[in-house]
C-alpha cells in the first residue's frame, strides 16, 4: 500500500511540472489551470485505487516470478500519462508535452516498478546515443592463488616463472622479477595443471560453469605455449563430466599422452594423444575421491592414480584399460592417499593421511594365500613416519633427495634417497599447511599452502610470502582517496592492505568476525570496516590499531560510507536503517547524528552528494530513496527534485545514470556492485556471471553497450577505481581472486547525442594508446 500512495504521490509531483510547462507554452489563463488541475489529480487517484483493488491478489496467492522472468521489452517503458477530456485550444500538444517533457521512466524489476526521474539538462530523452566507453581494461595483475581446495597446482619453468592459478587465470609470474603474464583461455575456474616434458608446453582443466542464461558451459582442457601464450589443442569438449579433477603428461614417450580424470561420480579415466585430439582409451576409475595420477616416467603404458582409500596401478594394452589395487596387507590402510611419486629408484612413494611414506614394489603372485591363476601385486615394501597428521605432498630433487609437505604440522621436511631424514623448517601458522612444493635451485624452495599462499625460501633463512590471497569468500572493497592503495575484506575475518603499484600486501590484519564493507575517510588516515553481526571499527592505517568501536542493530553491515568532506559516516544495514555519525578529531571520534528511517528491506548501496547533505540509497526490494541529512535525516518523498542533485561518488546499481547497465532479463540480483570512476567518463559493473563491464557514464538508455571481461570464476562482488582512474580493481566471490584492471583510453571523437556528465573532476587518467 505505501509503495503504491508514494507511487501515486510521484506520478501527480510529475504531472504538476509537465502540465506548469504546458500551461505555459500554450498560454491557457490561470483561471482554466485549476479546473485542468483537478480533473488531472482525480484521473490519477482513480486509476490508482482502482488498480489497487482490482490488481493486487491475495497475499496468499500472490504469484511468484521466476529468476529472469522480465524481458527487455517490459523492462524499460515511458510513464504514460492520463489524456484530459477537456476540450481546448492546444489539447492534443499538452498530450504530447506530458509524454515527453519533465518526463520519468519506469523500469521494472521482478514486476516492481521503479520510477526515475529524467535530470533536466536532458531535452529528448529518446533521441540519446549510447556508446561504449573510450576507455578499455587490460588485466594487470592477479592477486592470489588457489591453495585451499587443488592440488599439485605449482611449478616452476626454466624461464624462472612459477606457473598456478586462481580463478579463471593460469598465471606465470617471474620470481626475480616480479611480473606477471596470464593465460585467460577459460572459461570457468582451472582446477589442474600438468608442464610438458619440454617443460615449455602446459596442460590446463577446468571446471564446468552455467552462463548467464543457465545453460551448461562444458568443461575441456587446454594444452598451451607458455612462452608465447597460444593454444595448442583443445580436448574432451563433451568428453568430460562436471570438470577435469588431474591430469598429467607421459615422460617415456617424450609427452605424446595425456591422461584425464574428470569429476563425475565414477572419476572416468581418459587417455589421449592430445597433438591428434584424439581418445586412445577410457573406463571408470573408481567413485571415492581422486586425488592425482601420473605416468610412470619409463613406462607410458603404466598410470597410477590415489585418492580416498585407494592407490590403483593401471596398465593400458591394445586401447584397453585394466587395474589392480595397491595391497596393504599387514599396515594399517590410512582413509587417503594424498599424494605419490616415483623416486630415482623407480619404486613408487606414497604420502598418506595417517603420516607416513609409504614405499610400493611389486610382488610375485601368492598362490598359496590367492589361489591358482593369481597375479603378480602392488604391496608395501617399506613404511616411514614423516609428519604429524597428512602428507599432502611429494618432490622428488635431481639428486634423487625428497621433499615432504605436512598438514597439521606444517613443515617441509628434506629426506636422503633412502629416506632419512636431514633438514626441515616449520611455516608459519598464519600461511596454513604444506600444499604443494617446488624446487628452484640449490635450498631454495617454493611452497604453496592451503591459506592460497606461495612462499619462497630455504631451511636456513626460512619463508617469505610472495603471493597472498583470501580464503573464502570477499565483499568489501575500498581504493585509498589519494594513493594507490586499496584494502579488502572478507568472510575469512581478514583485511588486507594492497599496495597497487608494488603488487604486494602492505599489511594484513584478523579480526574476530566476518567483514562485508569498508571505506577510507577522506583525509586517507583511516578506514571504517564493516561487520557481520553489526559492529564497525575503525583502524589506523598507520598502526593497524582499532582506534574506534561500536555498534548498531544486531544485523550484518552492508555499506559504510564517508561524505566527501569526512565530516559524516553512513552506516548501511541489513536491519533496514542508515545510521549517520559525526566525525570528529580526523576520523579517530563519532558520535550518533541520526537514523534513516523509510526502507522496507536491507541497505544494499547509498551515495552522497557533493555538497554532503543527502543521501542516495538502494535497498533489497530495489527502493531508491533520497535523504536529507543535513535537514535531520528526513526522508525526501518529493523523488522528483533530487533529479539534478550531483553525487560525489555513484555506486547505486539503481539509478537513472545507470540504468542502462541492466542487461535483457535481469532480475534484481544480477548486478552486485558498480562504481563510477572519478572523471565520470565511466562506470565499471559487477555481475553474478563473473563478468566485468565497462559502460560509459552516464548510461541511462536500455542495452548500452559495454566492453566485457573475463578471469573470475565466480560471482564478481565488488569493484573500484583507484584515486587517479589509472586501474580497475575486482573481486571475485568464492574464487577469492582480486584482478587488477590497467585503464587504457582510446582516443575517439565526442559525439553531440552523448549524454553530458554532471560534472567533471580533475582526477583523469593521462591520454595513452591501446
Amino acid at each position: 500500500m505505501e509503495a503504491r500512495l508514494q507511487a501515486q504521490e510521484d506520478e501527480i509531483t510529475l504531472l504538476k511540472s509537465s502540465l506548469a510547462e504546458a500551461l505555459r507554452r500554450i498560454h491557457i489563463h490561470d483561471q482554466q489551470a485549476p479546473l485542468l488541475w483537478q480533473e488531472l489529480i482525480a484521473g490519477v487517484v482513480r486509476r490508482n485505487t482502482e488498480k489497487l483493488v482490482k490488481e493486487t491478489p491475495p497475499e496468499k496467492t500472490k504469484p511468484k516470478l521466476g529468476r529472469k522472468a522480465v524481458s527487455s521489452a517490459s523492462l524499460l517503458t515511458p510513464l504514460m500519462c492520463i489524456k484530459t477530456t477537456q476540450c481546448f485550444p492546444g489539447n492534443m500538444l499538452l498530450f504530447s508535452l506530458l509524454c515527453l517533457s519533465g518526463q520519468s521512466i519506469k523500469m521494472f524489476i521482478r514486476g516492481r516498478p521503479i520510477t526515475m526521474y529524467v535530470p533536466s539538462n536532458i531535452q529528448n530523452y529518446d533521441d540519446l546515443r549510447m556508446e561504449p566507453p573510450a576507455e578499455r581494461l587490460e588485466l594487470e595483475w592477479v592477486y592470489g592463488y588457489r591453495g585451499r581446495d587443488c592440488r599439485a597446482n605449482l611449478f616452476l619453468l626454466p624461464s624462472r616463472e612459477a606457473v598456478y592459478f586462481t580463478a579463471c587465470v593460469v598465471v606465470l609470474y617471474h620470481i626475480n622479477n616480479r611480473t606477471q603474464r596470464h593465460y585467460r583461455k577459460h572459461t570457468d575456474c582451472v582446477r589442474c595443471l600438468a608442464v610438458h616434458p619440454d617443460q615449455v608446453r602446459i596442460a590446463s582443466g577446468q571446471t564446468a560453469g552455467v552462463d548467464k542464461d543457465g545453460k551448461p558451459l562444458l568443461p575441456f582442457v587446454h594444452i598451451w605455449d607458455s612462452s608465447t601464450l597460444v593454444t595448442l589443442q583443445q580436448i574432451g569438449l563433451g568428453s568430460f563430466e562436471r570438470g577435469v579433477n588431474s591430469l598429467a603428461f607421459s615422460r617415456a614417450d617424450s609427452g605424446v599422452f595425456l591422461v584425464v580424470i574428470d569429476d563425475s561420480n565414477e572419476h572416468m579415466l581418459s587417455v589421449w594423444d592430445w597433438a591428434r585430439a584424439t581418445k586412445q582409451a577410457e573406463i571408470k576409475s573408481t567413485n571415492e575421491a581422486v586425488f592425482a595420477v601420473e605416468f610412470n616416467p619409463s613406462d607410458s603404458c603404466n598410470i597410477i592414480t590415489c585418492g580416498k582409500s585407494h592407490v590403483y596401478f593401471w596398465t593400458l594394452s591394445g586401447g584397453v584399460l585394466t587395474k589392480k589395487q595397491g595391497i596393504f596387507g599387514k599396515y594399517k590402510k590410512p582413509k587417503f592417499i594424498q599424494c605419490f611419486l616415483f623416486s630415482g629408484t623407480g619404486d613408487v612413494l606414497t604420502g598418506d593421511s595417517e603420516g607416513n611414506i609409504l614405499t610400493w614394489g611389486k610382488s610375485a603372485a601368492d598362490v598359496k594365500t590367492l589361489g591358482k591363476g593369481a597375479k603378480e601385486t602392488y604391496q608395501i615394501m617399506r613404511q616411514t613416519r614423516a609428519h604429524e597428521g597428512s602428507v599432502f605432498t611429494l618432490c622428488v630433487l635431481h639428486s634423487g633427495a625428497l621433499l615432504s609437505g605436512g598438514g597439521k604440522d606444517r613443515r617441509v621436511v628434506l629426506w636422503s634417497v633412502d629416506l632419512a631424514p636431514e633438514k626441515e623448517c616449520e611455516i608459519p601458522e598464519k600461511f596454513g599447511a604444506v600444499r604443494t612444493i617446488a624446487h628452484v635451485d640449490g635450498e631454495e624452495l617454493l611452497v604453496g599452502t592451503t591459506r592460497n599462499a606461495i612462499l619462497r625460501g630455504t631451511f636456513s633463512g626460512g619463508f617469505v610470502a610472495i603471493v597472498q590471497g583470501h580464503v573464502d569468500e570477499m565483499w568489501g572493497l575500498a581504493t585509498h582517496p589519494s594513493q594507490n592503495t586499496f584494502l579488502t575484506c572478507g568472510h575469512d575475518k581478514q583485511v588486507f592492505l594492497w599496495n597497487a603499484e608494488e603488487h604486494m600486501v602492505d599489511w594484513c590484519t584478523t579480526l574476530e568476525e566476518a567483514a562485508l564493507c569498508a571505506d577510507f575517510c577522506p583525509n586517507g588516515s583511516v578506514v571504517s570496516v564493516g561487520l557481520y553481526t553489526g559492529r564497525w571499527l575503525v583502524l589506523d592505517l598507520q598502526t593497524r590499531e582499532i582506534v574506534f568501536d561500536c555498534t548498531d542493530g544486531n544485523e550484518q553491515l552492508s555499506v559504510m560510507r564517508y561524505s566527501p568532506d569526512g565530516s559524516f559516516l553512513a552506516v548501511g544495514s541489513h536491519d533496514n536503517f542508515i545510521y549517520i555519525y559525526n566525525v570528529s578529531d580526523g576520523g579517530r571520534r563519532y558520535t550518533r547524528f541520526g537514523k534513516c528511517t523509510g526502507h522496507s528491506s536491507f541497505i544494499t548501496h547509498l551515495d552522497w552528494s557533493k555538497d554532503g547533505k543527502y543521501i542516495m540509497s538502494n535497498s533489497g526490494d530495489y527502493e531508491i530513496l533520497y535523504w536529507d541529512v543535513a535537514g535531520g535525516c528526513k526522508l525526501l518523498r518529493n523523488r522528483f527534485d533530487s533529479r539534478d542533485r550531483k553525487w560525489a561518488s555513484y555506486t547505486c546499481v539503481l539509478g537513472f545514470h545507470v540504468m542502462g547497465v541492466w542487461l535483457e532479463g535481469s532480475d534484481g540480483t544480477d548486478i552486485n556492485a558498480l562504481c563510477r570512476s572519478r572523471c565520470e567518463r565511466m562506470v565499471a559493473v559487477a555481475d553474478d556471471f563473473c563478468k566485468v563491464h565497462l559502460f560509459q557514464y552516464p548510461c541511462p538508455k536500455p542495452k548500452a553497450p559495454s566492453h566485457r571481461y573475463e578471469g573470475h570464476g565466480s560471482h564478481v562482488t565488488n569493484v573500484g577505481f583507484t584515486h587517479n582512474d589509472s586501474h580497475l580493481l575486482s573481486m571475485g566471490g568464492k574464487d577469492t581472486s582480486i584482478l587488477q584492471w590497467r585503464v587504457r583510453r582510446e582516443k575517439a571523437a565526442e559525439t553531440p547525442d552523448r549524454v553530458a556528465p554532471a560534472s567533471s573532476s580533475s582526477n583523469c587518467i593521462p591520454e595513452t594508446g591501446t
